[in-house]
């Protein structure tokens, strides 16, 4: 279906609380368009197209709240899914940390998420991304696994006190592994945009084409302490057990890195290198994301770490009415702000220490700490007078990104990862436990 307008989806819900008679109300409407193309051993596998919209109506009677979803928009679909979500809360028992909709909190910031090129991805083009992969793995005597995923979305609220919200947003996502035909060496790749016309996935593809030819024949090397540059991703897939961890909840109730030992939290405090500044902007032109939550909250550009030190939290609606402060939703995107150096002039740079392509399988060991357990993959090297030397084989690391970040040495330029701008990172004092056969 098409993205519905603004002014459509107003009307769609203004129908819709109309039709409510609960003490409130909250509505979500979303849908549009995903489309993908999935190739595995140099050969298209599957591809499609979904196409679809999801109202989900909250209605509540004093504490008690039922939802209740539909795909249908007619009058009559209208009618009973408000009638079922009612019906659904009257029977429900009393929740005691309910909030009830909001009143309008002002006006939302633009984020330019949504991109015509985007929009218009049709099946010729993703199969003309597949074959701009498969083609030159074929040439290099490779065999490609990879997916693309694009999307155009759109998503309203509306409650029964007024609040309403509106956006539209693309995506592009796109990642493949090439592994060489001995099974001895592998390289891997993702990038992801709003904007399709910034996806070359015959330029993505050369970097895990290289990865692969240049990963062949790994040796074993000790496990212990190394220093090691972390490519984007690998640093990404560790850094998002941290940010998980920034609850003011989980903090006060003494359940995460954030809490202090005796009562409170750590607001406030130094916990990383001053290098180190983390925030969040809806508006941010390379991640730009959606400004406001599905209960509608405002997302604003919010700082989480200035120079190392704390300075936000999230706060659900519940836990800050107990806590008497604000609320401060969770957000839709991350920033670590970095250097200008790329990931190859930190290799330069290092004497000594071990390059990682990507952070795999990890798994929590320890939320007080945010120790974590994990794998190297698709290409680690070892790096000596500031060149690749050879390459390794893989390891396990055992590791806290909070322990991480205070044993930096430096910081690249920040890359798109993932939906967040993620610099490549040199640490000293990185463990590895053991190592891994799998390539």
């Amino acid at each position: 279906m098409a993205i519905l307008t603004q002014d459509d989806a107003k009307a769609i819900l203004t129908k819709v609380l109309a039709m409510s008679k609960a003490d409130g109300c909250v509505a979500n409407l979303g849908g549009g368009r995903d489309g993908n193309i999935r190739y595995a051993r140099n050969s298209v596998s599957t591809a499609g197209v979904v196409d679809d919209l999801t109202l989900a109506v909250n209605s509540n009677f004093g504490k008690r709240q039922g939802v209740a979803t539909i795909n249908e928009l007619d009058d009559g679909s209208l009618a009973r899914v408000v009638k079922h979500s009612e019906e659904l809360a009257r029977l429900a028992p009393e929740n005691p940390e309910f909030m009830p909709p909001i009143e309008p909190p002002g006006e939302y910031l633009k984020a330019k998420a949504y991109f015509d090129a985007t929009a218009k991805i049709d099946p010729a083009y993703r199969a003309q991304a597949a074959i701009s992969s498969i083609q030159p793995a074929k040439k290099s005597k490779l065999v490609a696994a990879g997916f693309l995923e694009d999307s155009a979305n759109f998503s309203a609220m509306m409650n029964s006190k007024g609040t309403f919200g509106y956006h539209t947003e693309t995506g592009v996502d796109f990642s493949v592994t090439m592994r060489t035909e001995d099974g001895t060496g592998s390289g891997w790749v993702n990038h992801d945009f709003n904007d399709a016309s910034k996806l070359d996935t015959a330029i993505a593809s050369k970097i895990a084409i290289d990865k692969a030819l240049g990963s062949r024949q790994a040796k074993a090397i000790e496990p212990g302490k190394y220093t090691v540059i972390l490519e984007p991703a690998a640093a990404g897939g560790l850094l998002q057990n941290m940010f998980f961890g920034f609850g003011a909840r989980q903090a006060d109730e003494g359940r995460s890195f954030m809490s202090k030992k005796g009562g409170g939290t750590k607001l406030g405090e130094k916990i990383v290198d001053e290098r180190i500044t983390v925030f969040s902007d809806p508006t941010h032109p390379g991640i730009p994301s959606q400004p406001f939550t599905g209960d509608g909250q405002r997302r604003l550009k919010t700082v989480w770490i200035d120079k190392g030190v704390v300075k936000n939290l999230f706060y659900s609606r519940f836990w800050a009415k107990k806590k008497g402060v604000e609320p401060v939703p969770f957000p839709g995107n991350v920033v670590i702000q970095g250097g200008s150096a790329s990931t190859a002039d930190l290799v330069r740079d290092t004497k000594k220490g071990i390059l990682v392509t990507r952070t795999w399988y990890i798994r929590m060991v320890d939320p007080q700490s945010v120790l974590l357990t994990g794998l190297t993959r698709d290409g680690t090297f070892f790096i000596e007078d500031g060149k690749i030397a050879f390459p390794i084989k893989n390891m396990r690391f055992n590791e806290s990104p909070i322990i991480m970040l205070n044993n930096i040495e430096a910081l690249g330029k920040p890359q798109r990862s993932n939906g967040s701008m993620i610099p490549p990172m040199k640490i000293r004092d990185f463990t590895f436990s053991s190592l891994s056969d799998a390539v």
